[in-house]
């Protein structure tokens, strides 16, 4: 059975920053990692815009989140902080799914930063999309020189407004503007492929840094 994720993007720009974070990383965070399945918790933060954070989990299966310990504290079940401060911030996307290349990957240690590409397709191309990014495009960007992880998900539930991910753990941010990363990202394939992506959203993340 492949291996789940869980992604959380936010723009917080419309909350208390040192709210949000504690809220994060004193409740949001070790509650999750209560629940049976949960795998690790990460939190990232866009080098672009510093109020966007992502949260990522990987968990044994997406059936964790079908069973009792996290329905208990999923959704409507959120604590009066977890709802308060979710309705201060703004969500981006949220996106629960399944590893379908390599399928049983979990996020590597000492990763400084994260590229995280979502989207959705036309369903006339899904097939060829598929054969592109398993073949090609998640290969030779996983090959990039400082690039730790490569790994793609595809969406188990009907809330996620993405059917597509795939998370890049890099040594660095730096690894994603390379000239190795360019040529590796734009070959012919890719560009006869970009045109029919829809919704994209693409992140360069640091590492979150907790202070004090």
């Amino acid at each position: 059975m492949p291996k789940g994720l869980l992604l959380a993007a936010f723009d917080f720009s419309t909350a208390h920053e040192d709210e949000f974070h504690a809220w994060y990383d004193t409740e949001h965070v070790p509650e999750r990692l209560r629940v049976p399945g949960f795998l690790n918790a990460e939190r990232w933060i866009d080098t672009a815009n510093p109020k966007i954070a992502i949260a990522t989990y990987d968990v044994e299966s997406t059936g964790v989140f079908d069973s009792p310990a996290y329905r208990a504290v999923g959704g409507a079940n959120g604590t009066p902080w977890t709802k308060r401060v979710t309705t201060m911030a703004n969500r981006l996307m949220r996106f629960v799914g399944d590893q379908v290349k390599p399928g049983d990957l979990v996020a590597p240690s000492g990763a400084g930063a994260l590229l995280m590409a979502s989207m959705n397709v036309d369903a006339a191309v899904e097939p060829e999309f598929n054969e592109w990014y398993n073949t090609e495009h998640l290969p030779l960007l996983g090959a990039v020189p400082g690039v730790l992880a490569a790994r793609r998900f595809q969406r188990s539930d009907t809330e996620s407004e993405r059917k597509f991910v795939a998370l890049y753990h890099m040594k660095d941010v730096e690894v994603s503007r390379s000239d190795a990363w360019s040529k590796a990202a734009n070959t012919p394939w890719t560009e006869k492929m970009r045109p029919h992506f829809k919704d994209a959203m693409v992140l360069r993340l640091n590492r979150y840094q907790r202070r004090g």
